[in-house]
Order: structure tokens, then sequence, then C-alpha cells
């Protein structure tokens, strides 16, 4: 699809057939071919014929990456599609060419609402298409802001369940076909891989990492780009990644997360932070297209023999230009975390249950709450940020740019790197997808058996007493908790009411956790604080309920290492999936596929264990239940 002026310089000028890219997109509709419309030049010089006709105010606005305005939903999230009034408004007037989508339509209607987005961007000035990111939309877990529920993607394990298989193709498997179906709906980013070192058991978003070994983050994170990106570069039918949060966000004290005011620093060693550092490595040496620094300020750490500025990385150049640009020698785009240029004040700071936090207060400043927002801008793009996330108002930047705190020729290193990787990725050439390949390529039959398997792969056998497993025989009576009785009923169970009618009983588990900080936007949707099973919470009454009269299969879904102390003696057999299906689930129960996860994580024997534990040092708990790399093998039948 190409709404925009199609011309061929043959038509224009008379001149012969293969003196112009036929057809080619008059962009900036002036009738002739100029350079960064044609696509035969090489990016590095379409990149400065358009730079040159870029005015301020349009490369200002290409350093925000706002949020695609969704109808009736302040936060984008939204099955109806985009409320195209007020993203004309931003692309228009406020010359923004970079959006996270947030939708949840199924993919024909995707693909539809991204492609009236890209008819927004190209009746403006200069054509210039837009970049859709997202955050991660093929795993079970839903928390805005981290990850999107989305209908009709294949439904894979979290990376916690592609590193417990630990097997590197599998995770660039999945990333091909992630990105397949991003570019189908046209989704040009992916706002991933989390390369964060899962150091402290506490913290809400260990489910999106890959683990706590950084050797096998590092390599599991570099499949993850390289499969995304579609090798090591971007190409062009790839994603580009944006690998985050660069760096040490994992070593959160009592797990408490950055998105909050009481989780805004981290404490570490050089030590220790060399070891989320590394954990990046993988990214790194795939060249990544992006990178994310992380809210946190890092206390603790020392560079060049110098402490670090108590700022977050956003706005620390000695974390983004001396230590990533420089010693690492990152040549990408720097994406800033969302909102770190707002205020942090009322209800950000002190919600309570009439003024909880919402969308509208959400600020994350952390160390710069006392600068003006034209300072913070001027601060970041001072540390190295290339790109203001959540941002839709470009003002205070342009402020900063006119104040002479800020100056055009640092505001065009970044608006390089913006520009190039829409040209690398084709997007001046045709932005547009067919909505119905969009309707067969995503969540296709083929993929999601690919999806399945991993989700049967990833899931760790840590007991079976008696070689419970795998079930022999159909028609068992069975009682259930957290399974869906008519999955079972077809597995060939007799699902019954009662335990002590039953053969066996099959509980699914959630880890264990509290919601400590209820009217904060983030910590209301965030598991927060404990890991142990606890008289009252109703799977572990349902474990020593069945365990009391039938021998008990338990499967604990871990978002978080779980506290499995009081949950193993009364378990027959004892698992640990990472977002699976019932399905997934009975079929290694049945012996229908064999399991091969192991552990990315130990799982603490108690809490106080966990209390006592050093939030930056990968397991390094006393007396661990199970080490990490814990998995038995088992045989089908």
């Amino acid at each position: 699809m190409r709404t925009s002026l199609v011309l061929s310089l043959a038509v224009l000028s008379g001149a012969v057939a293969n003196a112009a890219p036929a057809p080619w997109r008059d962009l900036n509709h002036n009738g002739r071919l100029d350079p960064y419309e044609d696509s035969r030049l090489g990016v590095d010089r379409r990149v400065a014929d358009l730079l040159r006709r870029m005015t301020l105010a349009e490369k200002v606005g290409a350093m925000m990456h706002g949020t695609l305005p969704a109808k009736g939903a302040d936060s984008g999230r939204s099955s109806e599609g985009y409320d195209l009034v007020a993203s004309e408004r931003l692309i228009e007037t406020n010359k923004i060419n970079s959006f996270i989508t947030r939708l949840t339509a199924r993919p024909r209607e995707f693909a539809a609402a991204n492609n009236a987005i890209q008819r927004l961007a190209e009746k403006t000035r200069l054509g210039i298409p837009v970049t859709i990111s997202t955050d991660p939309r093929n795993h079970f877990q839903e928390v805005l802001g981290a990850s999107t529920a989305s209908a009709g993607f294949s439904l894979w394990p979290e990376t916690l369940g592609l590193a417990a298989i630990g097997d590197p193709k599998v995770t660039r498997e999945f990333a091909a076909i992630a990105r397949a179906e991003y570019r189908a709906v046209g989704i040009h980013v992916a706002l991933s891989p989390q390369v964060d070192l899962a150091s402290e058991p506490r913290w809400p978003r260990v489910t999106a990492t890959f683990g706590a070994d950084p050797a096998k983050v590092s390599a599991m994170a570099g499949a993850y780009v390289r499969g995304f990106q579609g090798g090591d570069r971007l190409v062009r039918d790839g994603v580009a990644t944006v690998a985050k949060h660069w760096v040490g966000y994992g070593a959160e004290p009592q797990g408490f997360d950055g998105h909050n005011v009481y989780g805004r620093f981290a404490r570490l060693t050089d030590k220790s932070f060399a070891e989320h550092v590394a954990a990046f490595s993988g990214a790194l040496a795939a060249h990544t297209a992006g990178i994310m620094p992380t809210y946190v300020i890092l206390q603790g750490v020392t560079l060049d023999g110098k402490p670090l500025e108590p700022v977050a990385a956003g706005f620390s150049r000695q974390l983004l230009t001396d230590l990533l640009r420089g010693r690492m020698r990152f040549d990408g785009m720097v994406v800033s975390d969302w909102a770190i240029t707002n205020d942090c004040a009322g209800p950000c700071v002190a919600p309570t249950a009439k003024a909880p936090q919402t969308v509208a207060t959400m600020g994350m400043p952390w160390g710069v709450e006392t600068l003006s927002k034209p300072e913070r801008f001027a601060k970041g793009v001072a540390a190295g940020i290339d790109q203001f996330g959540g941002v839709d108002d470009p003002t205070p930047l342009m402020e900063a740019v006119r104040a002479g705190k800020v100056s055009v020729a640092r505001i065009d290193q970044s608006v390089r790197r913006i520009l190039r990787q829409k040209f690398v990725q084709g997007l001046f050439d045709d932005p547009y997808v067919d909505p119905a390949r969009a309707a067969i390529v995503v969540g296709s039959p083929q993929a999601q058996a690919k999806a399945d398997a991993a989700q049967r792969a990833a899931q760790v056998v840590l007991e079976n007493k008696g070689a419970i497993l795998p079930l022999a025989g159909a028609g068992k009576r069975v009682w259930l908790h957290g399974v869906d009785p008519a999955t079972a009923r077809a597995y060939g169970f007799t699902v019954v009411d009662d335990p002590a009618e039953a053969q066996l009983a099959i509980v699914r588990a959630a880890t264990p956790s509290d919601k400590l900080h209820p009217y904060h936007f983030f910590g209301s949707r965030q598991n927060e604080g404990r890991l142990d099973f606890r008289d009252g919470d109703a799977d572990y009454e349902a474990i020593k309920r069945a365990a009391a009269v039938v021998p008990t299969i338990v499967a604990v879904n871990m978002d978080r290492p779980a506290i499995l102390t009081n949950v193993q003696p009364r378990a027959a057999a004892l698992l640990v999936t990472f977002g699976a299906s019932d399905r997934a689930l009975l079929d290694v129960l049945s012996g229908r596929a064999v399991p091969r996860g192991r552990l990315p994580f130990e799982l603490p024997s108690s809490m106080a264990a966990v209390e006592a534990q050093d939030p930056a040092v990968p397991d390094d708990s006393a007396a661990p239940l199970y080490r990490r790399g814990a998995g038995l093998d088992l045989q089908p039948r």
C-alpha cells in the first residue's frame, strides 16, 4: 500500500526507465526525486540529505519517543484502535516520529491501525515514516510498562523459561518468529531483551530476565538480539532491539523497583558491578541497535577511580559515554526509559487511597529532582541519550537548545542515529504492511507449535518421588487446583470435587508475593515482598488439603525464585514452570513430552536467607534449597 504520490523519473523528465527507481515515494511532495527518497543510494548519503532539510523543530521532535494514543485509554492500551486525531497532533504538530504501541487488537486490525499511523506521517512536510516499538508481546505475564498482552501472537514461556531450556538456538528461533510477527503488523523496535542480572530474588522484574548467571544471560541475550535483528547487524526486515537496563538494575535492595520513588537506589561494589556489566556482553557483541539505561541511582560504584555521580543512568555521562560508548564501543541509539524527565511530586511520592498515583502523576527523575525540565533534557543529552522515552512534548528540549544548553551539532548527532535506523529498515521506501498477511503470519499454527514445544521443554522437575512421573494409565481420578477441568478430561482424567475421592491431585501455584505499596502506580501492579508459602495462602491451603490424603503433584509458576521448603515434603512431584498452558503441563505429566529445564537461579531456603543475601550478588543465599542448574530428567512412557 502506498498513498503518497508514486512517480517514475521517466514520467517526470522523459529520462530512460532505469534512471530512477520506479515506483518511488515523493515524500516531500515536490515532484522531484531527492537523494533521501532514492533507494539506490547508500544509507549515509540519504541520512545526510534528509538531515540538512530538517528544521530544528523536526530534529528535536525526532528525539522524542512517545506513546501512540488509543481510543478510550490514557495508557495507550486498547483493542479499539488508535485515536487518530490525537496521533496526528503528535506527528504533525509536535514532529514526533517514534512511538511505543500498546494496542491489543487482533493482527489484521493491528496492521491496519499501524498503516493508518503511517498515512498520517506521509502527509507531513518531509514524509518521515513512524518507527513503532513495543514491550514484549509473546509471553504470559502482562504488566503495564514492562510487557503487553497481545491478541493472536504466538505464546511462549517467559525469557526465564528460555534460560531454563538453556539453548541459545531456541532463543534465537523464538526471536526470529517474534520478529516476523512484529514486522507483519508494522512494529519495528523491540524494547527488549531485559539483560538485567537477577541478583535480588524479591525484585518484581526477575521474570523477564535470563536468570542469575552472567555468562548464560550474555549468551541468551546475544541469541535474542540476533534473532530479532536478523543477524549480527540489523537487517532490512529485522526488528531493532533495545537491550535494557544499562546497568545494575537487578541489584535493588529489598527488591523494590526503580519505577517507584522507594526503589530509586541500587547498591553494588565494583566487583559485583562488573558481573552486571558482563551480562550485557552478548547483546553488545551482536550489535544491538539500542540500549536503554536503568532508572536507578547506583551506589558504591567507581569508574576510573571516581565514584559515580548520584544520578540515574539516563543522566550519567560516566555510564553512557565513558563506559558504554567508550570502553564498550557501543555505536547504536541510547533510548531513555519512560518519564525520566517528568516531575515526581504529590501522589508520585506519597500516594494514598484517596489520591493514588496515576499515569498523570508518574515521573522518575531520580537524582535530578531539583532541575527544571529543560535542564533535565540537557543533562540527559550531555550524558548520551539520543531519544527520550515516554515523552510527547518536545518543548523543554527546544528550550534547552535555544538557551545554549544543548548544541545543534549534538542534536544532529542523535538524529543521524535515529534516521539511520529508519533507512536501514526500509521504512522510507515502504512502511506499510498487508493486513491479510498479518492475519496469516501472526500466531500461525507452525509458530504456536514451536512455542508450545518451548513451554514443555522449559519446565523444571525438582522432585519425582517414587517415579510417579510420567503418570501411568488413563482414567485416573484427579483433584485439581488451578487446572482447567475440561483440559484434564481431554487427557483421560476423571475430575473429582473432593481430594479424598481422588487417586492423585494436581495443584498449580504461583510464587507468593505481597502488595506492599498498593497506592503506587507500579507498586500496585508488581509482585513484591515475600517468596514463601504461608498458612492462609489459597495455593498453599490447596497443597496441604490434597497432600494430606492423596499423592500430590505441585507445579509452581515462578516469576521470582519461590521458597519451597514447606512445599517440598508435601509434593510427590514438584515442578517449576515459567509460563506454560495447562496442556503443556499435562503433556509433561502424562509423558507425552520430555521437560529439559534447569533452574536459571537458586531457590532460597527461607526468607531469613533472602534478607541476609547481597542484592547485587547472584545466587548467594545461605544453604539454598535448590541450586542454580537443578533439574531432573524424565523418560517418556
